[in-house]
């Protein structure tokens, strides 16, 4: 678990965050496209721990809370957005969703490392919890737009 301080999982969510930032921005004018780039970032988002030589299912509950939190807030942005309109607020506040979850994680691995090393077993550290997280938010979302902009071009 060596590197995977706070410094290099603020470094990584900072990273990843930019880099959502300019493929969303991209990719706003293509409706059909945002799912898939979001859950190609939610693989992206992964990168860091395999150079770090951490395993996925190391942050496998992180990435299941994230991806089933902004699957269910994608629902809600989509029926509020049946009565307002406006897809960029739904894709805004989804990836919003996914990059704060991220910065969330930072915490939470941070005070799982104080757990272990007070003796206390715990596998999480800064890099796997706010990855993990950012991966599955990016990954909920994803597949919840891919399914609804393929629904409604199949009806």
């Amino acid at each position: 678990m060596k590197g995977e301080g706070l410094s290099i999982a603020f470094a990584s969510v900072v990273t990843i965050s930019s880099i959502a930032i300019g493929l969303m921005s991209i990719t706003l004018d293509h409706k059909t496209l945002i799912g898939p780039t979001l859950i190609l970032l939610a693989f992206l988002s992964l990168a860091p721990l395999k150079l770090v030589g951490r395993t996925i299912k190391s942050c496998f509950a992180d990435i299941v809370f994230g991806s089933v939190d902004t699957f269910f807030l994608g629902i809600a942005a989509l029926i509020g957005a049946g009565f307002a309109g406006i897809l960029g607020a739904i894709v805004g506040a989804a990836a919003g969703d996914a990059i704060t979850d991220g910065f969330a994680g930072l915490w939470e691995g941070r005070a799982a490392q104080y757990l272990r090393k007070h003796g206390i077993e715990e596998a999480r550290t800064p890099l796997s919890a706010s990855l993990g997280k950012m991966s599955g938010c990016f990954l909920g979302i994803g597949v919840l737009l891919t399914l609804v902009w393929t629904i409604r071009y199949i009806l």
